[in-house]
């Protein structure tokens, strides 16, 4: 388990007006994992790395409360939409949504069902499903690049090897970069990163 700064994870949550803390596993199964937030930590760093403009869209799977969406929102002026499945958890997203100092737009529905909008230039994922659903995912995502030709970035943080070997698979879908985050937390775990894929314009 990684060792996150406490301290730090509530002084933004309260600096956003939100409660995004803790675990939930109470409708995690096979194909669909607990509810963790991103660390702050991460997502500084995310929107450090300058692909993340005003103006853009982020279309964050399994959003979970929101913090995601919320963040970038601030700290990026972007706009932003969070897809969350879990009805009980959707509902603490949308009373995060009356008092945050962002706004992120919140669909409860699954994530393979979710038609993706042409406005949406950016992708987040944190482990929010199994490989098996990712695959459908992308179909969705590449259906509406297809549709609808722009640049798109992909950010996968935390990835699991399923992932990056399915990823590397998909054939229009082009390796980037990556965010180093091994450095912010103890014990040198080589998944702590964000692997960036890119659908070319």
């Amino acid at each position: 388990m990684r060792s996150i700064s406490q301290n730090k994870e509530a002084a933004w949550d309260q600096r956003l007006q939100i409660r995004t803390a803790g675990r939930d596993e109470s409708n995690a199964d096979e194909y669909r994992y607990p509810y963790e937030p991103t660390p702050y930590c991460v997502l500084e760093r995310l929107a450090d790395f300058g692909l993340i403009r005003a103006g853009d869209t982020l279309l964050d799977y399994g959003c979970g409360k929101g913090r995601v969406g919320f963040f970038l929102g601030a700290q990026r002026k972007i706009q932003t939409i969070g897809i969350e499945y879990d009805a009980r958890i959707y509902q603490a997203a949308l009373q995060n949504q009356k008092t945050a100092q962002a706004r992120a737009e919140f669909v409860p529905t699954r994530a393979e069902q979710y038609r993706v909008p042409p406005s949406v230039d950016h992708c987040y994922f944190f482990n929010p499903f199994s490989v098996e659903i990712l695959r459908k995912v992308m179909a969705r995502i590449l259906a509406s690049w297809y549709e609808a030709p722009r640049e798109m970035f992909l950010f996968f943080y935390y990835p699991s090897d399923e992932y990056v070997s399915y990823l590397m698979t998909v054939e229009a879908l082009e390796f980037y970069d990556e965010i180093e985050c091994e450095e912010l937390f103890p014990g040198k775990d080589p998944r702590e990163r964000i692997l960036i894929f890119q659908l070319p314009d």
